[in-house]
C-alpha cells in the first residue's frame, strides 16, 4: 500500500511540474483539455490493492514512452492491467505529456472499477482489466455538438461535410491513422477537421470505425463544432482553428483510388473491352438457351451474410430460391415463416404495402437507416427488393428460431437461468442502442417474444425493430396510431397513443417477466392463482414469495434468490403505471449488471389488470396489430 501511495505521489508531482511548465511557455501552449467523455466500468475489481499497484505502473510506462521519443501514442500493461494513451498528432509534445498528466488524475475518479476511459480534445486515456488494443468499434460510440450555431448554416453544412468525408476516407489510407485539414466555407470563413485511429488496429478496422463516427457526426451541424468518438478512432470539426495551419495534412493524394497507374487504365480497358465483348456472347447464347431449360438464377443470396451494406436483390432471384413461396418446399412454417435448409440459410420477409411513389420512396429511405443499424442484439438487414405493391426484405438466419418456442411451445423448459438472464440482458442492450445510441432514435412498438429471435449460441437479437415505419400510416417512429400486440402494449399508448421510449421499457418489462415465468401475459390457466402473469408477479413481490414466479422446470441449484427478486424488480420498474417512473433501457442494463440488490425500488402496481385488460381487447378489435399487416417471413437457402 505504502509503494502505492509513492506512485500516486509522484503522478501528482509531474502533474504540478507539467502545470508550472506550461505557465513558462506562456499562450502558444495549448493541452485542449476540455473534458469529452469521462466513463467508468460498472464492474469492481476484486483486489484494488494488486490492480491499483498495477495501475501506476502502467500509467508510469506510458508517460516514459512519450517523454522517450516525444511519442503521441502508446500501451502499457502490468499483470492484468492494459492502459492506452494516445494525443492528437497537432499538439506539441509538451501538451500532450500535460493532456495526460491531468487524464492520468482524472481517471482515478472511477475508483475500483476495472475499466475506464476520459477522452479530451486533446487526448484520450483507457484502462482495462483485459486487452482491448485491437477493438475499433463498440456499443459507446457517441458524439459530442457545440452550443453555438454557425452562421452560414447551408455552406457551412455542406462545407463540413464535404470535409469530413473526405478525412473519413483518407485516415485509414495513411501511416499513422492521421489527418489534420481545413476547407473554406466563403470568404474568410473556414471549416478545420481532424481524424484519427488508435494505432493498433487494421486499416480495415480503421476504415471501419471511421464510418461510425462520421454517421454519429452528422448530428451536429450546423453547430460551429462537434466530435465523435468510439473505441478505436476520434473526429472534429469546428469553425475555429484549433491547430496550426503548418500542421495540416496533404489529404488530396490519399482520396484517389489506390494502386492507380495509367497502366491500370491500359489494363482495365482491356479487361473492360473483353468483358464487355464476354457479355455479349453471354446474352446471345442465353437467349438460345432459355427456351429449352429455365435460366440459372443470376446471384447468390448466400454472399450477402458476408456483406457489409444492404444488397438491392432481383424479384427474380428471391422468387426462385422460395420457389414461389410455394407450400410444396416447406420443411417448417410458423410465425416467422418458411425454412428451407441447404446450408448457409437467409430469411426473406415479404411487406404488403400500398403501392405509390411515396410507399415507394419511404421504404427505400427506411431501409437505408435500418441497414445502418449495427448491433450484436439487433437482427442484421442483409437486403431488400421492391416490385410494384410487394416490398422484401432479406435478413440473417438464427438457427434457433424464435424465443416464444422456448418459453411456450415446443421446447419450453429448455432455457437454463443463463441463458434467460443472458436473453434478458441482451433485449436490454439492443432496445437502448435503438433509443439512445444510434443516430436516430427507433422505438420498436411491438416487443414480445415471438420478436426475439435467437442464435446458435442463444444470443437474442430483436427483430422487426423499424418495421411499422413502412406502414402506409404515419412512417415516423414517434407514430401516435398504435401499432402493437395487446398484453405488452404500456396502457399510455394502447387507450390515449401518447408514445415514447417508455413504452418499449413497458413491454420489456412484460417480456422478462414471462421469461422468468414461462407463463403468457394474458394467461392464467398456467398457474395455481388464476392471475394475469402482471398481477401474480407483484402480489408474490408484495409478499417476498418472489421465487414462487420461477418456471417450475429450473433447477433450484442454478439460480440465487437475491438474483431472481433483482430481475423481477426491473420487470416491475419497467411496467409502472407512470411512464416517467420506469427506467431508461441504458438504465436497465447499469441494474441488471449491478452487484446485490437494487436502491430503487417499485413503488406501484403495474395498471394493466384483469378489469384493465377487458379494455386493451376492446382497444384491440378497433385499432388492429401490426403482425398481420406487416405480412410473412420466408427461411430459404441460397441460390
Amino acid at each position: 500500500m505504502q509503494q502505492s501511495r509513492k506512485r500516486c505521489v509522484m503522478i501528482l508531482f509531474w502533474a504540478i511540474i507539467w502545470v508550472l511548465l506550461l505557465m513558462e511557455e506562456g499562450a502558444n501552449s495549448d493541452p485542449q483539455l476540455n473534458l469529452l467523455i469521462p466513463a467508468c466500468s460498472p464492474y469492481k475489481v476484486t483486489n484494488f490493492k494488486v490492480f491499483g499497484t498495477n495501475l501506476n505502473a502502467t500509467f508510469l510506462k506510458l508517460r516514459e514512452k512519450l517523454v522517450s521519443n516525444n511519442n503521441y501514442f502508446a500501451t502499457a500493461e502490468q499483470g492484468a492491467t492494459y492502459a492506452m494513451v494516445q494525443c492528437r498528432n497537432y499538439l506539441s509534445p509538451s501538451d500532450c505529456l500535460a493532456c495526460f498528466e491531468v487524464a492520468s488524475i482524472r481517471i482515478r475518479n472511477c475508483s475500483a472499477a476495472n475499466g475506464a476511459r476520459v477522452i479530451y480534445d486533446g487526448c484520450s486515456l483507457r484502462y482495462e482489466s483485459s486487452s482491448f488494443y485491437t477493438q475499433s468499434t463498440g456499443e459507446g460510440h457517441t458524439m459530442v455538438c457545440g452550443n453555438q450555431t454557425a452562421s452560414k448554416r447551408t455552406s457551412f453544412n455542406a462545407s463540413v461535410v464535404g470535409l469530413l468525408n473526405d478525412l473519413q476516407v483518407a485516415t485509414p489510407r495513411i501511416d499513422g491513422y492521421f489527418a489534420a485539414s481545413k476547407k473554406e466555407v466563403s470568404g474568410n470563413i473556414k471549416v478545420y477537421g481532424v481524424a484519427q485511429c488508435i494505432e493498433t488496429i487494421s486499416k480495415s478496422d480503421c476504415r471501419n470505425c471511421m464510418a461510425v463516427v462520421y454517421s454519429d457526426i452528422q448530428r451536429c451541424p450546423p453547430k460551429s463544432d462537434g466530435r465523435a468518438m468510439d473505441a478505436g478512432c476520434f473526429l472534429r470539426y469546428s469553425e475555429s482553428p484549433f491547430f496550426a495551419d503548418n500542421q495540416t495534412t496533404d489529404i488530396g493524394h490519399f482520396l484517389k483510388n489506390e494502386n492507380f497507374s495509367k497502366q491500370d487504365v491500359l489494363i482495365g480497358g482491356l479487361v473492360g473491352g473483353i468483358g464487355f465483348l464476354l457479355l455479349v456472347l453471354a446474352v446471345f447464347f442465353w437467349f438460345r438457351s432459355s427456351r429449352r431449360k429455365k435460366m440459372a438464377p443470376r446471384g447468390d443470396i448466400l454472399e450477402a451474410t458476408e456483406l457489409q451494406g444492404p444488397v438491392n436483390y432481383s424479384y427474380r432471384d428471391l422468387n426462385t430460391a422460395t420457389q414461389k413461396f410455394s407450400l410444396e418446399n416447406k420443411l417448417g412454417g410458423g410465425g416467422f415463416g418458411d425454412v428451407y435448409k441447404n446450408g448457409k440459410v437467409v430469411a426473406v420477409k415479404k411487406l404488403a404495402i400500398v403501392q405509390s411513389l411515396r410507399a415507394k420512396a419511404d421504404f427505400e429511405s427506411e431501409v437505408r437507416i435500418i441497414s445502418n443499424v449495427r448491433h450484436r442484439n439487433l437482427l442484421r438487414l442483409l437486403g431488400c427488393c421492391g416490385k410494384g405493391a410487394e416490398f422484401l426484405l432479406v435478413y440473417e438466419f438464427m438457427p434457433n428460431s424464435s424465443l416464444d418456442k422456448f418459453l411456450f411451445g415446443e421446447k419450453k423448459g429448455s432455457l437454463n437461468w443463463k441463458q434467460r438472464c443472458d436473453i434478458i440482458l441482451g433485449v436490454a442492450k439492443g432496445l437502448a442502442y435503438l433509443h439512445e445510441e444510434f443516430y436516430l432514435r427507433i422505438i420498436h412498438r411491438d416487443i414480445k417474444p415471438s420478436n426475439i429471435l435467437l442464435d446458435h449460441d442463444f444470443q437474442p437479437k430483436i427483430a422487426d425493430f423499424g418495421l411499422a415505419r413502412l406502414l402506409p400510416q404515419d412512417r415516423t417512429h414517434l407514430s401516435s396510431k398504435f401499432a402493437g400486440t395487446m398484453g405488452y402494449t404500456a396502457p399510455e399508448y394502447a387507450i390515449h397513443g401518447q408514445l415514447s421510449e417508455k413504452v418499449d421499457a413497458y413491454s420489456y418489462g412484460v417480456l422478462v417477466l414471462e421469461i422468468i415465468s414461462s407463463q403468457k401475459s394474458s394467461d392464467t390457466k398456467s398457474n395455481s392463482d388464476d392471475k394475469f402473469l402482471l398481477q401474480r408477479a407483484w402480489s408474490l413481490y408484495e409478499n417476498n414469495r418472489h421465487e414462487e414466479l420461477v418456471d417450475e422446470t429450473l433447477d433450484r441449484s442454478e439460480y440465487d434468490a437475491e438474483d431472481v427478486r433483482k430481475v423481477i424488480e426491473v420487470a416491475l420498474l419497467c411496467t409502472q403505471a407512470s411512464a416517467p417512473s420506469r427506467p431508461t433501457m441504458s438504465e436497465v442494463v447499469i441494474l441488471l449488471r449491478s452487484e446485490g440488490t437494487l436502491n430503487r425500488r417499485p413503488t406501484s402496481k403495474p395498471i394493466l389488470f384483469e378489469s384493465d385488460i377487458k379494455v386493451q381487447e376492446a382497444t384491440s378489435t378497433s385499432t388492429g396489430s401490426s403482425a398481420s399487416t406487416l405480412g410473412s417471413v420466408t427461411q430459404v437457402s441460397g441460390l
